[in-house]
C-alpha cells in the first residue's frame, strides 16, 4: 500500500480545519484504526463498554504518523498517491431516517392538513430554487457576456492597428497577459478560499447524492467562489465552459433555501425547519442540479433526467414532478430576464445558457443510408473520448503527486492561460483561410492579413467565447471553414481542452467536448460532401452536431439525458434517433477502454462511490468476510462517562452505535435492540439528558427532534462538550432516541444481496448479526465500496487516511 503522508482534496490542497477554524473530528474508521492508532489500537476497558468480534484488515503504515509528527507543517514536494486505494477521510450521510420515539411521536401529531403544508412548502422550495438558479445563470451570462466583450474589442483593436505597421508581437503580449490577469485571480480565490469550487463539481454533487459527505461542497461560499470563479475563467479564454458549474451552483442554492438558515451567515430563518435532515436535503438537491441544467442547456426535461441518470442515486414517483417543476421555473426566469435585457422582453428567445440555434428539418434532413455513418462517428466519438479522458487520468496523477500547493495551482492555472491565448494567436497568425465578412455572424471579426471585406476563419473558433464558436459551428454556411482550419483547430483545442480540465478554476467540460466533437464533425461533413460530390444530404453542420454529441458522450458517457438535453437544445425531435445512435455507441466504445471522466475523478480522489449493482464475481463473499470489527455496542441504560469515553476515543471513532440489552453491572451482551448515532449521543450529552445512578426511577430531561434539528447540520465535537466528574457517574437512557429498528442482516449474506439493500434503502449501517442475535460486526459504506471488478477480476481495495 503506498504511504499517503497528507490529505489530498478534489483540487489537491491539503484541508485539515473546518470552516470554523477548529479542527475538524477525523474520520470514523469502524474497523477500529485511524489516524495515531497504527499498528495498536489503544482499547478502552472492558467495563467501558462492550466490543464484539475481532480487529479487521488494514492499518495505517507507522511511519506515516512518525512523519506528521516530526514535520508536522512542512509539505512534501510529492505526494505518494496509488489508485486502489479507498479514502477514510469521507463521512456518509444518514439517508434512512432514525425512526425513534420521538421522530414516531411528531408524525403521529401530524394530521391531514398539516401533511398539506408540508406538502406545499416543498413545492414553494422548489419554485424558489428554480427562480435563483435561473438569476444566477443571467448573472453569469451577462457579466461574460459584457468582460469577454470588452476584452476582445480590446485585442482586436490592438490587433487591427499592429497589422499595419507591424509589431504584432505587442498584441499576442496584451493578448496573453489579459487572459492570465483574469485567470490568476480566478484560481486564487479557488486555492486559497474554497478548493471544493474547482471543476465543474458535478462529480462532488454526484458523490453527495449517492451518500458521501464532500466537506464544504453546498456551502454559501462554495456558491459565491463557484459563481465568480466560472465568470473568470471563461472570461480568462481558457478552453472551459460556463453550463457546468450551473449545476454545483444549483444544487448549493438547493441546500441552503431548503434549510432556512445560513451556517456561514449565522442566520437562520426558522421557516423550513422540518426537512433539516439529510433525506430531505437530498431531495431538494436532486432539484437544484435539475435546474441546473435547465438553466445551463434550456432543457427542462433533460435536467429531470439528469438528475435522474448520473446525480440522485434514490428516487420516487413524486419527486419527479417536483424536479420537473423546478427546472421549468428555471428556464423560464432566465428566459425572461435574458429576454428583457436583450430589449425583447415579450419575445421568449434565451430559454438556456447556450442555444444550439435552431435546426431547419428540410435543409437539414437525413435518410436511412446515413445510420452506418453516425454509428461510425459514435464509434470515432467513443475512442477520442478514451484518448481523452486517459491523458487527463495521467495528467491528473502527475498534479495530485506534485502540484498540490495552492501557490502552484495558480502558476499552472496562469501558465495553460497564457499559452492557450499564444497557440490562438500563432495559429490565426499563420492561418490563410479567408472568408467574406457579408452573411457572416461573427461578434469580433479579425481582418488580419485577409484582404478588405474579409476575416480570418481560424479566429471565428478562437476569438470567441466557446459557446458562441459551437453554434457557428453548426450554423455557418458550407464553405465557410478551410477543412486544414478545422483539422489544426481540433487538433490543438482537443489537448488545451484535456490540460485545462483539472486546474485549479471553476470550469466545465461541456462546452469544450461539443466545440472539439463540432469542429471534427464539420471536418468529417466536409470530406463526405467531397466524396459524394455535393450530395444534398452531406451538409457539414448537421454532422457537426453528430460530432459534437459523439465527443460529448464519449467524455461524460450520458446516454439518455444527453439525447433529450441536444434534442431541446436544438429544437428538432427529428435527430433524436440519430443522436441517440451516435451516444449509445460512443459509450460503449468508450467504457471498452475507460471509465468516464466523472468517474474517473471520483475513483481518483479514493471516495466510496456506490455504483448501482455490486461486482458481478462478488457473490462468493458473505456479509462475515466484508464486515468491520470489532464494534462498539452501547447498553441501553448506559454510563454517561462510558459514552463520553467512546465518542472521545479515536482510535473507535464510529458513528453509528448499535444498542445492547444487557445489565450494567455485566459484560454478557444480550441481543440487538436498536442503533443510535454520534450526532444524537452528542446532542443528549449537550443538553444534560441523564439521571443519576441513584435515582433510575427519576424522568430524565425531555427533548424534542426541534433541538436535533437545531443542531444539524453541524453537530458540535465531543471536545466541546464539558461533563464533570460528578456527571460521568450518571446514567442515561437510549431508548427513547434509539431507532428500535435497524436494517440487519445474518452474517450468511451475499455480499450482492448485502449491497442492494444497502444501496437501495441508502442506508448508512447495517448491523450482522447471528442467529441468538447479537452483533458480530457492522457493514458500511467504505466496506462494499472496497470492492470492484477490475481487469483481473474482483479486487479488494486498501483503506487510507489519504
Amino acid at each position: 500500500m503506498a504511504n499517503v503522508a497528507k490529505k489530498v482534496s478534489w483540487s489537491g490542497r491539503d484541508r485539515d480545519d473546518d470552516e470554523d477554524g477548529r479542527a475538524g473530528e477525523t474520520t470514523p474508521l469502524l474497523n477500529g484504526t485511524g489516524p495515531g492508532a497504527a499498528g495498536s489500537a489503544r482499547q478502552l476497558t472492558p467495563s467501558s463498554f462492550l466490543r464484539i468480534g475481532q480487529l479487521s484488515n488494514v492499518d495505517l503504515n507507522e511511519d506515516i504518523h512518525e512523519l506528521e509528527t516530526e514535520l508536522p507543517r512542512q509539505r512534501p514536494n510529492e505526494i505518494p498517491h496509488n489508485e486502489k486505494l479507498l479514502s477514510l477521510k469521507y463521512e456518509s450521510l444518514d439517508y434512512d431516517n432514525s425512526e425513534n420515539q420521538l421522530f414516531l411521536e411528531e408524525e403521529r401529531r401530524i394530521n391531514h392538513a398539516a401533511f398539506r403544508t408540508v406538502e406545499i412548502k416543498r413545492w414553494v422550495i422548489c419554485a424558489m430554487i428554480g427562480i435563483l438558479t435561473g438569476l444566477v445563470a443571467c448573472f453569469i451570462d451577462i457579466v461574460v457576456e459584457n468582460l469577454a466583450g470588452l476584452k476582445y474589442r480590446v485585442v482586436k483593436d490592438n490587433i487591427d492597428k499592429f497589422t499595419a505597421k507591424g509589431g504584432l508581437s505587442f498584441s499576442l503580449l496584451l493578448w496573453a497577459t489579459l487572459n492570465a490577469s483574469v485567470v490568476m485571480v480566478g484560481s486564487v480565490i479557488v486555492a486559497f478560499i474554497e478548493p471544493v469550487a474547482a471543476g465543474s463539481g458535478i462529480p462532488q454533487i454526484k458523490c453527495y447524492l449517492n451518500g458521501v459527505k464532500i466537506p464544504h461542497v453546498v456551502r454559501l461560499k462554495t456558491l459565491v467562489i463557484k459563481v465568480c470563479g466560472v465568470i473568470l475563467s471563461v472570461v480568462g479564454g481558457l478552453a472551459v465552459g460556463k453550463e457546468g458549474p450551473m449545476i454545483h451552483s444549483g444544487s448549493v442554492i438547493a441546500a441552503g433555501i431548503s434549510q432556512g438558515r445560513s451556517t456561514s451567515l449565522k442566520r437562520d430563518f426558522k421557516i423550513f425547519e422540518y426537512f433539516r435532515r439529510d433525506t430531505e436535503k437530498r431531495d431538494f438537491v436532486s432539484a437544484g442540479a435539475a435546474a441546473g441544467v435547465s438553466a445551463a442547456f434550456g432543457a427542462p426535461v433533460g435536467g429531470v433526467l439528469f438528475s435522474l441518470e448520473e446525480g440522485a442515486s434514490f428516487w420516487n414517483q413524486f419527486l419527479t414532478w417536483r424536479i420537473f417543476f423546478a427546472s421549468m421555473i428555471s428556464t423560464f426566469t432566465l428566459n425572461s430576464v435574458l429576454s428583457v435585457y436583450h430589449g425583447n422582453a415579450w419575445d421568449l428567445s434565451s430559454p438556456g445558457l447556450i442555444n444550439f440555434g435552431r435546426f431547419d428539418s428540410e435543409k437539414m434532413e437525413y435518410t436511412i443510408q446515413e445510420i452506418p455513418i453516425f454509428i461510425f462517428m459514435g464509434v470515432v466519438g467513443g475512442i477520442l473520448g478514451a484518448l481523452f479522458n486517459a491523458l487527463n487520468y495521467w495528467l491528473t496523477m502527475f498534479r495530485i503527486r506534485y502540484i498540490h500547493r495552492p501557490c502552484l495551482q495558480v502558476v499552472e492555472a496562469m501558465l495553460v492561460a497564457a499559452v492557450t491565448a499564444t497557440v490562438g494567436f500563432v495559429m490565426i497568425y499563420y492561418s490563410r483561410d479567408c472568408q467574406p465578412i457579408q452573411g457572416s455572424s461573427v461578434a469580433y471579426p479579425l481582418q488580419l492579413f485577409c484582404a478588405d471585406g474579409e476575416y480570418n476563419s481560424m479566429a471565428t473558433a478562437f476569438f470567441n467565447t466557446p459557446e458562441k464558436s459551437v453554434v457557428n459551428l453548426f450554423h455557418d454556411p458550407p464553405g465557410s471553414y478551410n477543412p486544414m482550419t478545422l483539422g489544426m483547430f481540433t487538433l490543438v483545442y482537443f489537448f488545451l481542452a484535456c490540460w485545462t480540465y483539472g486546474l485549479t478554476v471553476s470550469a466545465g467540460v461541456f462546452i469544450p467536448s461539443l466545440l472539439i466533437g463540432a469542429a471534427w464533425g464539420r471536418l468529417f461533413g466536409i470530406s463526405l460532401s467531397y466524396l459524394t460530390k455535393g450530395s444534398i444530404w452531406a451538409d457539414p453542420g448537421k454532422y457537426a452536431l453528430m460530432g459534437a454529441a459523439a465527443q460529448l458522450g464519449g467524455i461524460v458517457r450520458m446516454t439518455l439525458s444527453l439525447t433529450v438535453i441536444m434534442m431541446e437544445a436544438t429544437g428538432n425531435v427529428t435527430y433524436g434517433f440519430p443522436i441517440m445512435l451516435v451516444l449509445m455507441t460512443a459509450k460503449i466504445v468508450g467504457d471498452y477502454f475507460v471509465e468516464g471522466l466523472y468517474d474517473m475523478h471520483i475513483q481518483l480522489q479514493s471516495v466510496p462511490f456506490l455504483h448501482w449493482e455490486a461486482p458481478v464475481t462478488s457473490h462468493s463473499l458473505t456479509a462475515r468476510e466484508v464486515m468491520s470489527t470489532p464494534v462498539t455496542c452501547l447498553r441501553r441504560i448506559e454510563r454517561v462517562g462510558t459514552v463520553v469515553d467512546i465518542l472521545s476515543d479515536t482510535s473507535s471513532n464510529h458513528n453509528g452505535f448499535p444498542v445492547v440489552e444487557s445489565n450494567p453491572d455485566t459484560t454478557q451482551v444480550a441481543g440487538l435492540r436498536g442503533l443510535i448515532l454520534r450526532s444524537q449521543l452528542i446532542v443528549l450529552l449537550k443538553h444534560k439528558v441523564f439521571v443519576e445512578r441513584a435515582n433510575l426511577n427519576l424522568v430524565q430531561r425531555r427533548l424534542k427532534l426541534k433541538d436535533f434539528r437545531d443542531a444539524y447540520p453541524r453537530f458540535p465535537p465531543i471536545q466541546s462538550i464539558h461533563v464533570s466528574q460528578d456527571e460521568r457517574e450518571c446514567m442515561i437512557d437510549l431508548s427513547e432516541f434509539m431507532n428500535p429498528s435497524p436494517y440487519t442482516v445474518p452474517q450468511e449474506a451475499s455480499l450482492p444481496r448485502v449491497f442492494k439493500l444497502f444501496r437501495a434503502l441508502g442506508l448508512r449501517h447495517l448491523v450482522v448479526v447471528d442467529n441468538r442475535n447479537e452483533v458480530v460486526g457492522m457493514v458500511t459504506r467504505k466496506d462494499l465500496a472496497r470492492y470492484r471488478l477490475g481487469k483481473e477480476g474482483l479486487e479488494e481495495l486498501s483503506l487510507a487516511q489519504t
